[in-house]
C-alpha cells in the first residue's frame, strides 16, 4: 500500500483537524478558485467592523459568505434579504467552525450579465452599420427658437431641464412631447414620439430646432429602453438634430453613441442646446466694441491720409478734402450712432422676449383662463335669474287671465251650473222632467233640489 494512504486500521499517522480543514481549504482554492454565484440573500448580518455574513440560497442549498470591507466592494448597496444577486466569490473553508464558505469580492443583481452582452452586441451590430459614424452627426444649433423635449412628464429630469432653460434662456420655447422613459413598451412610446417630432408638418406639431431625449439616472434595467435598437434607429433617421441625455455623467446608452451629441445629465443638454443670457449679452456687446474698434482705426488711418495730402504740394489740397472730410464725420457718426442704436435694439429685443415668455407661462394662461370661467359662471348665473324672473312674471299674467276667463268670474257675477243626478250639465229646461233630481252649484257652495212642474 502507497505510504502517503492513512491505513483503515488506524495504524496510520491521523491529521489534526486543523491539518485537515487547512488541507481541504487549499484544495478548495486551488481546484474552484473565483467563481460566479447566483442565490437569493437570506439571515444578512451587519457587523460593527465592517464585514457582512449572509447566506445564498437556492431551492436546494444554501451557502454562508462573508463580504470583507461590505462598504467598499462594488454592489454592495444591493445586498439586502430577499435580493437575487450575481457574486463573484472565492471558494474557501472557516477553519474556526469547519464550514464551507464563499468569500464575496463584487455583487451584481441576477440578469446583469445577460444584459450587459446584448448591449455589447447591439453596440457592435450599430456599430459595424455606421449608425455612430461621426459623418452622420449634424450640428446642434447654437441659437433655437424651439426645443423639444421627449421624456417623462412627471419625472424630475423634465423640472431640472425647464429651470435651466427659463435661467439660460427665457425667449426659448419648450415643447414637451410626453413618454413612458421605464418599463416594457416605453422604447416604441421613445420611438414614435421621436418620430413625430422630426415630422411635425405630419403630426400639426410646433417645428422645433433641435430634440433632447432623456430621462434621470437609475440601474441597468431602468435605462434599458434607451439601449433598444428601435429607440437607436429612430434617432438615427430623425432629420432634426438630437441630444441623448439619459442618466448620470457615468451611464452610457445606445442613444449616447447615436445621437447627434450627448450630455452627462439632462440639465446639462439644455446648457449644451442653448446660449446663456449673460453669455449672449456678453457677445454682443463685445462684437460691438470690436466693430466700433475696427471702424476708429480705419478712420483715423483715413485721417492720416488725408493729412498728408493736406501737406503735400497742392496749395489747394486743404480746400479739395474739405467736403471729403466732412462727409467721412458724417459717416463716422452715423455708424456710431447706427451701432449703439442696434445694440439698444437687440437688447430691447432680448427685454421683449423676457416678457413674452413671462407672460405666456403655463401659469399665466391658466389664471387668465381661470378668470375667464368666473366671469363666464357669474354671466350664466345672471342671465338664469332674468329668465326665471321673465317666465315669472310671464306665468303670472297667465294665471290672471285665467282667473278673469275661467268659471270662477263667471260664479262671482251671480251665474251658476245646473247638473242632473248623473253629473250632465242641464242647458235647457226641455231636457227635464217633474220629479227629477238636479244639482246647483254656486259661488260659496251647491244645492240639491227636486223639479216639481213645468
Amino acid at each position: 500500500m502507497d505510504g502517503s494512504t492513512a491505513s483503515a486500521s488506524g495504524d496510520g499517522k491521523a491529521l489534526s483537524v486543523t491539518q485537515l480543514l487547512r488541507r481541504m481549504k487549499n484544495l478548495l482554492e486551488l481546484q474552484v478558485g473565483e467563481v460566479w454565484v447566483e442565490g437569493e440573500v437570506s439571515n444578512l448580518r451587519r457587523q460593527p467592523s465592517g464585514h457582512w455574513y449572509f447566506s445564498l440560497k437556492d431551492d436546494s442549498a444554501q451557502i454562508s459568505c462573508a463580504m470583507f470591507g461590505a462598504s467598499r466592494r462594488q454592489g454592495a448597496d444591493m445586498v439586502e434579504d430577499g435580493a437575487k444577486l450575481r457574486v463573484f466569490a472565492e471558494a474557501s473553508v472557516y477553519e474556526a467552525r469547519g464550514q464551507l464558505q464563499i468569500i464575496v469580492l463584487k455583487v451584481k443583481p441576477v440578469g446583469a450579465g445577460e444584459l450587459q452582452e446584448r448591449l455589447e452586441a447591439l453596440k457592435a451590430k450599430l456599430k459595424a452599420e455606421g449608425l455612430f459614424d461621426a459623418s452622420h452627426k449634424q450640428t446642434i444649433p447654437r441659437y433655437p427658437k424651439r426645443i423639444g423635449l421627449i421624456t417623462s412628464a412627471s419625472g424630475a429630469a423634465l423640472q431640472d431641464m425647464l429651470n435651466v432653460l427659463r435661467r439660460r434662456a427665457p425667449w426659448v420655447y419648450p415643447v414637451l412631447m410626453p413618454v413612458r422613459v421605464q418599463g416594457r413598451g416605453a422604447e416604441r412610446e421613445i420611438a414614435a414620439a421621436i418620430h413625430r417630432m422630426g415630422h411635425p408638418d405630419q403630426y400639426g406639431l410646433p417645428a422645433c430646432d433641435s430634440l433632447i431625449v432623456g430621462r434621470g439616472g437609475g440601474s441597468l434595467e431602468d435605462l434599458w429602453n434607451f439601449n433598444e435598437e428601435l429607440v437607436a434607429r429612430a434617432i438615427f433617421s430623425c432629420p432634426i438634430p438630437i441630444i441623448s441625455a439619459v442618466g448620470h455623467e457615468i451611464d452610457y446608452t445606445i442613444s449616447d453613441f447615436v445621437a447627434d451629441l450627448r450630455a452627462p445629465t439632462p440639465s446639462a443638454a439644455i446648457e449644451l442646446a442653448v446660449v446663456d443670457r449673460e453669455e449672449l449679452i456678453q457677445h454682443i456687446t463685445q462684437h460691438n466694441k470690436r466693430m466700433f474698434r475696427v471702424v476708429q482705426q480705419r478712420l483715423a488711418r483715413m485721417s492720416l491720409k488725408v493729412e498728408g495730402l493736406g501737406r503735400g504740394p497742392l496749395r489747394d489740397g486743404e480746400r479739395l478734402l474739405r467736403e471729403p472730410t466732412m462727409r467721412l464725420d458724417a459717416a463716422r457718426s452715423s455708424l456710431q450712432q447706427q451701432i449703439r442704436t442696434d445694440f439698444k435694439h437687440r437688447i430691447s429685443r432680448l427685454k421683449l422676449l423676457a416678457q413674452y415668455h413671462r407672460l405666456h407661462h403655463p401659469n399665466r394662461v391658466m389664471e387668465r383662463r381661470g378668470e375667464r370661467l368666473v366671469n363666464l359662471s357669474r354671466r350664466m348665473r345672471r342671465l338664469s335669474e332674468e329668465a326665471l324672473r321673465a317666465r315669472g312674471g310671464s306665468l303670472e299674467a297667465t294665471k290672471g287671465l285665467l282667473r278673469a276667463l275661467g268659471p270662477d268670474s263667471a260664479f262671482q257675477r251671480g251665474f251658476s251650473i245646473t247638473t242632473d243626478d248623473q253629473g250632465a250639465i242641464v242647458r235647457s229646461a226641455d231636457e227635464l222632467s217633474a220629479g227629477q233630481r238636479i244639482r246647483s252649484r254656486f259661488a260659496d257652495g251647491e244645492v240639491s233640489s227636486e223639479v216639481l212642474g213645468e
